[in-house]
């Protein structure tokens, strides 16, 4: 269990919504001079459309504090499908893309460490390939994981490993599955499991597509490496691929849990590279790892769009994403884990 799932455990339980509605946001909880923090970094409002990406950032004191406060916007352009974890006292806030009024999009390279007591952000090494919806994930509290994800113009199969320590990179085994964005994953011990998200589709005569791609693989990293990564391929949940889950590992428990995300992959305003609207799922999916076995049910709620979640006490909490008819929420969702077993 992480320092700020343990240090949790005793934080309230009745949280107020986001300050105003916000989708694709970076997600990170730390664990500063005695307090827990819920942050919140870039995203999408309201109207979900360019001038609607930003690069504002909030936090959610749990020490009885009732509303969330405001904290200076990330360096840069406002941005989407970045990535953000929280180490110890610190949130790593990684790339994403920025979106002009033509539409055009460009993968960004810049990390920020961000200190909360400060409330100032301090400019980390570049990653080596700008990469935007990828999956980062935490291992023994100091190496960073960004696995696949997208670069300007296509998917990338890298696993870019960051060491918070000595502020450098290095390329880690790669990602043995189609290159994807808008997948999930997560880390529990020294087991990660990555799954779903979108690829590239090219074709003869017509412009390349984006399609699901349904695939789970689950990676073991070596104790004494941490850039070597035994990866194989995994059950699949269901069948049917999910894109833009929010992922979670609970090494407590063995578990690793998918939720939400849609069937349909989609453009930064919830409609589908096909035209069609997505539809939020009501699925979670939990991946055991001892006996490589899934469990599903339906939660009371449906959301999408998610860049991560976070763990409070007994539950999960699931800051903002799409709601129904691709409405952007202010909600933080919370889903106790005794959900039932299907």
């Amino acid at each position: 269990m992480s320092l700020f799932a343990l240090l949790l455990a005793t934080a309230p339980l009745s949280l107020p919504p986001m300050p105003e509605p916000v989708s694709n946001n970076a997600v990170a909880g730390v664990h500063v001079d005695g307090r827990n923090y819920l942050l919140s970094f870039n995203g999408l409002g309201s109207n979900k459309d360019h001038r609607d990406v930003h690069n504002r950032a909030w936090a959610l004191a749990l020490d009885g504090v009732s509303r969330w406060q405001s904290l200076a916007p990330v360096p840069g352009p406002g941005r989407l499908a970045s990535v953000a974890v929280g180490i110890g006292e610190s949130a790593y806030v990684f790339g994403g893309y920025t979106v002009a009024a033509d539409h055009s999009e460009v993968s960004l390279a810049d990390v920020w460490r961000f200190d909360v007591a400060s409330n100032r952000y301090t400019a980390l090494a570049p990653m080596p390939v700008p990469v935007d919806d990828a999956v980062a994930v935490a291992y023994q509290q100091r190496y960073l994981y960004l696995i696949s994800g997208w670069h300007n113009d296509g998917n990338v199969n890298l696993v870019q490993l960051y060491d918070t320590h000595t502020d450098r990179w290095q390329q880690a085994s790669p990602y043995p599955g189609t290159p994807v964005f808008g997948h999930a994953g997560a880390l529990a011990g020294n087991s990660l499991v990555v799954c779903d998200g979108a690829k590239v589709v090219y074709h003869e005569s017509r412009r390349r597509s984006f399609a699901a791609e349904p695939g789970c693989y689950r990676g073991e990293i070596d104790a004494d490496n941490p850039a070597r990564i035994d990866w194989r391929q995994a059950a699949h949940h269901s069948g049917v691929a999910r894109y833009r889950m929010a992922a979670i590992g609970l090494p407590e428990r063995g578990e690793l849990w998918f939720i939400g995300g849609t069937e349909t992959p989609y453009n930064y305003d919830g409609t589908g590279y096909d035209g069609i609207a997505a539809r939020p799922s009501d699925r979670i999916s939990v991946y055991e790892l001892a006996s490589d076995r899934w469990r599903n049910h339906q939660d009371a709620v449906a959301t999408m769009d998610h860049r991560g979640a976070l763990k409070l006490g007994q539950q999960l909490l699931i800051l903002g994403g799409m709601g129904p008819q691709q409405r952007v929420l202010n909600t933080v969702r919370q889903i106790p884990l005794s959900a039932p077993n299907p």
